[in-house]
């Protein structure tokens, strides 16, 4: 007998740095990866969010899933998933 798939996925987030210039601008963050959790998907992902809002993506630290968001929270400010 087989069993289907459940129908979510559990959800995956990076932490990143990204750049503004002009004033130069830096900062570190957490957004949340809609598409496959690896780190080329999740890089081509964050660098469009980033860019859309003006930002440059420096780089893709890493990616987690929620059990990882509790510990990155306080260092990512007012940049938790705010993309």
């Amino acid at each position: 007998m087989l069993f289907a798939a459940p129908a979510f996925a559990e959800s995956c987030y990076a932490d990143y740095k990204a750049k503004q210039d002009n004033p130069l601008r830096l900062h570190y963050g957490v957004i949340e990866i809609d598409g496959p959790c690896d780190a080329e998907s999740a890089k081509s992902e964050a660098a469009s969010l980033l860019q859309a809002e003006g930002w440059t993506l420096l780089s893709l630290l890493s990616t987690f899933g929620a059990n990882g968001l509790a510990e990155r929270k306080q260092s990512a400010g007012p940049y938790y998933l705010r993309f």
